[in-house]
């Protein structure tokens, strides 16, 4: 076997970081590099086309081969800690590549992107996505996905939406997602709130609430929690699935973060009945490029012409430029390819936060421990508010989550803080940790008895 343009691929990556090139530089031509090498045209085009499956280099036609960006992260200049952001890492976004595939989608999609489209999303898009989706346990047809702008507007729209079980009630998680707690006050939806620890949710409680309490469906994120990080297991999966069967309930499972998933086995709610029980939800927002606003959402047969509906109330369609731009980013491979990079990232950083709670905050204090994602959550002795904390940490140019925002109001206890990794590197994440124990040691004086949640 001719292994000669593995070589080739391995020399121009020493020669690429030897010369440390900004991100997008041209890269020496196809006739250029096979003179200097000594060998074929077909020599170099194999090399290149196992950088670009790096995630190295990308092609523009007639044009020539560029660097893709290569983040560099430098410490933070204002001195701020921030444990707040939600987003992805802005030094880890994709710009170089994604304004390729945009590029692409212009000169392939032409009409199709300055048009009116079809209101379910782009067919390619579609199409892609249900191929997409398998990665994680989710097969279905490309007639029941629909586009979204953005996972909230799903989230949005599923509220308001009458549901074929005739109910109107909705069961949340206790702590949640703000943009849910807000879109109930926004719709005037009635709620109930069921408590959530790292170790367990009551299963005898959630059948008491599909049983008594006309429940519409139950909303649920299923992996790496906003704000716990709490991930279900399979069995609590299957289990709560079969009570929604049981009492006639839906599940809307938000899976905004399961790309991250190391576990091959951890399967979504979905995975256990993909009939229609359970209505899936997936966003690119926290993964890949938040602007991008676009979502997907997998509906049973007989939801998706009044979810259309109410779609069309609020926009037409979903922006078909971005939709045909992330069709021709998922077929090329880069997706799956920056996917590798950020789970390694996030995963390591993850980590070191709780490596650090564990060496740095006072004794007694609980904390999350999750297997990798977004966030991670400290219960504070009963004697400290996690406002008035959040308030100290602030002035100190550490910023964090209260929490206040996740809880209906009779279940905040305000003695929940919430840290994210996305925003933060290694040296912060160990700066800012040492901070907090320091802003909890000065209001921690009488230590009182406090009680925690059991992790």
């Amino acid at each position: 076997m001719n292994l000669k343009y593995l070589k080739l691929a391995e020399d121009i990556k020493g020669e690429l970081k030897k010369r440390n090139l900004p991100a997008g530089s041209k890269l020496p031509s196809i006739r250029r590099l096979s003179e200097e090498y000594n060998c074929s045209k077909n020599t170099v085009i194999k090399a290149f086309n196992e950088l670009e499956k790096e995630h190295l280099i990308y092609a523009i036609p007639q044009s020539g081969y560029y660097l893709v960006n290569e983040p560099k992260l430098p410490d933070n200049q204002a001195g701020t800690i921030d444990f707040l952001s939600a987003g992805p890492d802005k030094h880890l976004l994709p710009y170089k590549e994604f304004q390729h595939c945009i590029n692409q989608a212009i000169e392939t999609y032409k009409e199709e992107v300055f048009t009116y489209s079809d209101q379910q999303g782009l067919l390619a898009l579609r199409e892609q996505l249900t191929n997409n989706f398998q990665y994680n346990q989710v097969f279905t047809f490309v007639e029941r996905v629909v586009i979204v702008s953005g996972s909230q507007q799903a989230i949005h729209l599923l509220t308001a939406l009458p549901f074929p079980n005739g109910k109107k009630n909705i069961l949340i998680e206790q702590p949640t997602y703000f943009g849910m707690i807000e879109t109930l006050k926004v719709n005037q939806a009635k709620a109930f709130g069921i408590e959530l620890s790292m170790t367990e949710i009551d299963l005898e409680q959630i059948e008491y609430h599909f049983k008594n309490n006309d429940i519409k469906f139950f909303y649920v994120i299923p992996r790496f929690h906003n704000p716990l990080g709490h991930s279900y297991t399979n069995d609590e999966k299957k289990k709560i699935v079969e009570l929604a069967n049981k009492y006639d309930v839906y599940i809307v499972e938000d899976d905004f973060l399961g790309e991250l998933e190391r576990n091959k086995k951890a399967d979504p709610f979905f995975a256990f009945d993909p009939s229609g029980r359970v209505i899936y939800i997936q966003s690119f927002s926290k993964i890949f490029l938040p602007g991008l606003r676009i979502g997907s959402v997998i509906l049973p047969g007989n939801l998706v012409g009044n979810f259309l509906r109410y779609k069309f109330s609020a926009d037409f369609n979903s922006p078909v430029l971005s939709q045909g731009a992330l069709d021709i980013y998922l077929k090329s491979g880069m997706y799956r390819s920056h996917l590798k990079k950020i789970k390694e990232v996030y995963f390591h950083r993850m980590n070191l936060l709780k490596q650090s709670c564990g060496q740095f905050l006072p004794k007694g204090i609980h904390y999350t421990k999750p297997d990798s994602g977004f966030y991670l959550s400290i219960y504070l002795p009963n004697n400290i508010s996690s406002k008035k904390l959040a308030l100290l940490l602030s002035e100190q140019k550490v910023l964090l989550d209260d929490t206040h925002r996740m809880f209906l109001p009779e279940f905040n206890k305000d003695n929940l803080i919430r840290l994210c990794i996305s925003q933060v590197h290694e040296k912060e994440i160990i700066q800012g940790v040492k901070k907090i124990n320091e802003a909890i040691t000065a209001f921690d004086n009488k230590k009182p008895h406090a009680i925690y949640p059991h992790n």
